[in-house]
């Protein structure tokens, strides 16, 4: 039994793919925040665009 304990605890095969799980679940979380940034950025650079259009047409 030791044995198998033993060779189980030195097995790394599966430590790529749990780092590379890691690794994606940070980055979709970086991304989907920055999505979240730039749309807000967008919106209010075109808001602020649409401002400056109106009061130079308006009376």
């Amino acid at each position: 039994m030791n044995a198998v304990l033993l060779r189980f605890l030195k097995d790394e095969t599966g430590a790529t793919a749990v780092e590379y799980a890691l690794i994606i679940g940070v980055l979709s979380l970086t991304i989907i925040g920055g999505i979240g940034q730039v749309f807000n950025a967008i919106t209010w650079l075109f808001s602020d665009n649409t401002s400056r259009l109106v009061n130079a047409l308006g009376p």
